[in-house]
């Protein structure tokens, strides 16, 4: 009788460890995608930044030296 209370005992430690572990996960890919979302943001913004940079000089007609 004590080995199987033994068995159930550690089953039970086991999915809790693996409950823990899930919500790290979650927690931490929320936490990237908020990253990747401000890193498009940033990359868009300097993208329209240069395209407008490129068409001020294409409408000027000067040229980089």
């Amino acid at each position: 009788m004590l080995w199987p209370m033994i068995a159930i005992a550690l089953g039970f430690c086991g999915i809790a460890v693996l409950g823990v572990l899930a919500v790290r996960v979650f927690l931490e890919v929320g936490r990237l995608g908020r990253q990747v979302d401000d890193t498009a943001r940033q990359i868009n913004s300097a993208a329209e930044n240069l395209e407008r940079a490129a068409s001020d000089l294409a409408r000027t007609g000067e040229t980089l030296r």
